[in-house]
C-alpha cells in the first residue's frame, strides 16, 4: 500500500484514500454528499457555515468536514440523526436574518440556500425579533449586491484575494454586525470579477445587467466557447427566442477552470447594437440600404475584372476561413492573410501558439514577460501566471513597464533586455523556466533572424528542451491559430502585413478585418462581410451582414492548440448569411469549383484536409524545434500593445453599453494609489 493511502470507513463502508485529503473530499469519493456554503474546492478553507457537520466515532461533538484532517482508521457517520439535528439547526441560524424575498430574487430557482432549506429548513421561524438589514455595496457596473441576503461564506473574499489577485472585499465587523464590502466603496477592478456571482450561494451577489430579466427555467442553454480572446474559455450561453440573456462558465480544468472574464460575461448586450441586418451598397460616398440580388451582382462583376485580396479578422472560424481560402484559390496564391497587425511567425505551429499547455503555467518556477500584457489581452492566463507566482514564481517583464497584480522585476523596453545578467544568472538556476512572447514584439519584429535568435535563446537556457517546450507565443485573437494551420497567409511569413504591394490588388474582401480601413487601401474596391457597423463596414462599398457567433456553428483553435466548437444559438438577425453560403453563391456565378452544398460537407472536407483539426478538445501535437540558429541577435525594436482597453477591444464589446459603463466606472476612475498620491 502507498504511503500516501490511508483506510477509512464512511457510513461502514470501508474506502482507500489519499491521507491529505480532508473528511469532505473523502466523503465525496465514497459517494455521500455533504451540503456546504463557504467550502468551495478553487478556494482557501474558511470553515465558516458549519453546514458541513459530520459525526465522527469516539468524537464528543460534530465537527465541520470541510476543516477536518483524515486520520488511520477514522470512521465517519453522515447520515445519522445527530447530524441532520445539527444541520437543521446551522440551517435555522442561517434563515433567522434571511429576507423572504425569494419571489424576486435573480438566484431563485439556481439558489443553494434555497435548495438545502428544502431539505433542512423548518416549515416556519421561532424567532420573533426583528430580522438583520444591511446596506447595499457598490461593487461596480457589473455586480448587483443585496447584503441583507449575505450568509457571511466570503467566498467572494477568497476569490478577489487568491484568484483574482485584487484584495478589494473585505469583511468588517463580528457576527450578527458583520459585512462584506469593499474598500471606500469602490468598483471592483479585476477582469474577472463577474465570477464571483457564480460563487455567490445565496442572492447576495448577482447580475447587474441580468437583474429582472428572465427566470433559469426559461432559458435556452447553449454549451459553446468564448472568441474574445486567443484562451477559448468554454462558457454556457443562455437565450430566449432570439436574445442572448446570460454568458456563464463551464468548468474546463485544461483551460478556464472554472471561470471566464468579464467581457465574454458581460459584453452579450453589445450584440445587438449597430448590427447589419441587410446588404448596403456605397452611392455618391453614402451607404445605402440595397439587397441580396444587387449586392452580390455587383461584387460578381467586380471580381470579374480585379484581382482580390481577402482579409480574415479576429472572430472568423476555421469553416469560414477554409471556404475563403478555396474561393481564392480561384485567383492564384498569396492572396489571404489573417495577420493584419503583421504579426511575425515561422512556418512550424510552434512558433505561433502558446506551447506550454495552460495548466501547466502554474507549475513554473520562472516568467519572462515578453511584450505581452496578460492581464487585459487573457485575464485567465495572466490568472494561471498569478497561481506561479503565488507558488514563488519569479516574474521579469520585458517592453512596457506594465502593472499587474503580482509583482515583476521590469529589466527594459527592448528584446535585447534578455542578455540581462540578473535574468541569466535566474534561467541558470530554474529548473522549469517559461516564456511568453506577445503581439507587442511580434507585430513589429521584421527581421527572421530575430524570431528565430529567441528559438536559439530558449534552447540555450533549457526552455525548450525534448521533454518540453515552454517558448510561448501569445496573440490575443480567438481566430488566428486556427487560421494558420490551415495556410491562410502569405508565404513571407515574416513580411509585414503592411508591405504588401498595393498595386497587385484592386479589390479587398474583408471577412470581419477592419484594417479594410486601412490607408493602404484608399485606391481598392472594398468589401466587408461582417455583423457590425465599425469602421471596417462605413468605409466599405459594399457591406454584407453575416452572423455571430453565437448564430452559427464553428471550430476554432485555441492558443495552446486545442480545436473547439461554438455552437449555434439562436437563428441570424435580419438578412445576415453565413459566409460560406455567399462564396457558394458567387462560385457558382462565376463557374468556379465549390463542392459542398451544406455548412457538413464543408467541415468534413475541412477535416478531410485538415485532420489533425477534427479531434476536438486534444492539443495538437507538434515536435519541438531547437537549436534554430547559432547566433543570438536581437532586433532593436519597441515594443507597441495591440490591446489597450480590455473593455473595448472588438467591434462587439464597443458596441456594449455594459463595457462602456466599466470604462467610465473602473477604468476612468483613479485609483486608490492614484488618490493618495
Amino acid at each position: 500500500m502507498s504511503d500516501d493511502l490511508i483506510n477509512i470507513k464512511v457510513n461502514q463502508k470501508e474506502i482507500q484514500v489519499d491521507k491529505n485529503l480532508t473528511v469532505m473530499q473523502a466523503c465525496e469519493i465514497a459517494g455521500e454528499e455533504i451540503p456546504r456554503f463557504c467550502y468551495h474546492d478553487k478556494l482557501s478553507i474558511a470553515g465558516n457555515c458549519r453546514m458541513c457537520l459530520v459525526e465522527i466515532e469516539k468524537a464528543p461533538k460534530l465537527v465541520s468536514s470541510c476543516t477536518m484532517p483524515l486520520m488511520e482508521g477514522m470512521s465517519i457517520i453522515t447520515n445519522s440523526e445527530k447530524v441532520n439535528a445539527g444541520r437543521k439547526g446551522v440551517m435555522e441560524f442561517l434563515l433567522i436574518n434571511h429576507p423572504l424575498d425569494c419571489p424576486i430574487c435573480d438566484q431563485g430557482g439556481e439558489c443553494d440556500l434555497q435548495d438545502q432549506a428544502m431539505y433542512y429548513g423548518f416549515d416556519k421561524s421561532r424567532y420573533k425579533e426583528n430580522k438583520r438589514a444591511v446596506d447595499n455595496k457598490n461593487m461596480g457596473p457589473l455586480v448587483n449586491t443585496i447584503m441583507t441576503r449575505c450568509i457571511h461564506c466570503t467566498r467572494c473574499v477568497r476569490f478577489a484575494t487568491e484568484v483574482a489577485g485584487v484584495p478589494e472585499l473585505g469583511m468588517l465587523g463580528r457576527g450578527e454586525n458583520a459585512e462584506i464590502t469593499t474598500y471606500l466603496e469602490q468598483s471592483i477592478t479585476s477582469e474577472l470579477s463577474g465570477n464571483v456571482i457564480d460563487l455567490c450561494p445565496v442572492g447576495a451577489l448577482t447580475s447587474k445587467p441580468y437583474q429582472f430579466k428572465a427566470r433559469p427555467w426559461e432559458l435556452k442553454r447553449t454549451d459553446s466557447i468564448d472568441i474574445f480572446d486567443s484562451v477559448g474559455s468554454n462558457i454556457r450561453v443562455d437565450s430566449r427566442a432570439e436574445e442572448i440573456l446570460r454568458v456563464t462558465p463551464r468548468t474546463n480544468e485544461y483551460i478556464n477552470e472554472e471561470w471566464i472574464s468579464d467581457k465574454v460575461r458581460f459584453n452579450y448586450d453589445g450584440y445587438y447594437q449597430q448590427r447589419i441586418d441587410t446588404p448596403y451598397i456605397k452611392e455618391n460616398q453614402k451607404l445605402s440600404i440595397s439587397n441580396w440580388e444587387e449586392s452580390l451582382k455587383v461584387l460578381k462583376d467586380k471580381l470579374k475584372t480585379l484581382k482580390p485580396l481577402a482579409l480574415i479578422g479576429e472572430h472568423v472560424d476555421l469553416e469560414t476561413g477554409y471556404a475563403i481560402k478555396k474561393f481564392m484559390s480561384n485567383y492564384g496564391k498569396d492572396n489571404v492573410e489573417c495577420r493584419t497587425d503583421n504579426h511575425a511567425i515561422l512556418e512550424s505551429l510552434d512558433s505561433y501558439r502558446f506551447n506550454t499547455p495552460l495548466n501547466d503555467i502554474e507549475n513554473s518556477d520562472l516568467i519572462i514577460l515578453l511584450g505581452t500584457n496578460p492581464k487585459i489581452e487573457t485575464p485567465i492566463i495572466n490568472h494561471k501566471i498569478f497561481k506561479a507566482y503565488n507558488n514563488d514564481a519569479k516574474v521579469f517583464n520585458i517592453g512596457e513597464n506594465i502593472s499587474l497584480n503580482y509583482k515583476t522585476e521590469y529589466l527594459g523596453e527592448s528584446l535585447s533586455s534578455l542578455n540581462n545578467e540578473n535574468l541569466i544568472k535566474a534561467l541558470k538556476k530554474s529548473t522549469n523556466p517559461l516564456i511568453i512572447i506577445g503581439s507587442a514584439f511580434l507585430n513589429k519584429i521584421k527581421n527572421i533572424k530575430t524570431l528565430k535568435s529567441i528559438f536559439s535563446y530558449a534552447d540555450k537556457y533549457k526552455v525548450i528542451t525534448k521533454e518540453k517546450n515552454n517558448l510561448n507565443f501569445l496573440n490575443p485573437y480567438a481566430s488566428r491559430v486556427g487560421q494558420l494551420i490551415i495556410g491562410n497567409t502569405t508565404n513571407n511569413l515574416c513580411e509585414p502585413f503592411s508591405n504588401l504591394k498595393k498595386d497587385n490588388f484592386e479589390l479587398v474582401l474583408s471577412f470581419g478585418s477592419e484594417h479594410i480601413a486601412n490607408e493602404q487601401f484608399n485606391n481598392c474596391f472594398k468589401v466587408y462581410f461582417g455583423h457590425h457597423g465599425d469602421d471596417g463596414a462605413m468605409g466599405s462599398d459594399i457591406v454584407l451582414p453575416t452572423p455571430l457567433y453565437t448564430e452559427k456553428n464553428g471550430t476554432f483553435v485555441n492558443i495552446e492548440g486545442r480545436p473547439q466548437e461554438a455552437k449555434k444559438c439562436h437563428n441570424p438577425i435580419g438578412s445576415a448569411k453565413e459566409e460560406w453560403s455567399i462564396l457558394k453563391k458567387l462560385s457558382d456565378e462565376l463557374s468556379f469549383d465549390f463542392t459542398p452544398n451544406t455548412f457538413d460537407q464543408l467541415r468534413s472536407e475541412l477535416f478531410d484536409k485538415h485532420p489533425i483539426l477534427s479531434d476536438y478538445h486534444e492539443i495538437i501535437a507538434v515536435e519541438n524545434s531547437t537549436s534554430i540558429t547559432p547566433d543570438i541577435e536581437f532586433e532593436d525594436c519597441k515594443a507597441e500593445y495591440p490591446v489597450s482597453n480590455f473593455y473595448m477591444s472588438d467591434v462587439i464589446s464597443k458596441n456594449s453599453v455594459t463595457m462602456a459603463k466599466c470604462v467610465e466606472e473602473i477604468i476612468s476612475t483613479p485609483s486608490l494609489l492614484e488618490k493618495s498620491a
